[in-house]
């Protein structure tokens, strides 16, 4: 498994929290995310084979908000 914390912008409440981690997870792959609201970030941890960061950042993307690799 490989982990990554990706950067989130435009969150603004649980609803948001909860679009963001549904969209990850439903990305082939993803094993699991943690978002969080305060720090505007996602811990997502996925299989390299079947997931990528190209792809978790469409995801979300997809569902209204920014993101990119942190770091």
């Amino acid at each position: 498994m490989t982990q990554e914390v990706l950067i989130v912008d435009g969150m603004s409440c649980d609803a948001c929290v909860r679009h963001v981690t549904n969209a990850l997870k439903n990305v082939a792959g993803v094993e699991s995310a943690e978002v969080n609201l305060a720090k505007g970030n996602a811990f997502v941890s996925f299989d390299p084979a079947l997931a990528n960061v190209p792809a978790l950042v469409d995801a979300i993307e997809e569902e209204g908000y920014s993101a990119r690799l942190a770091g």
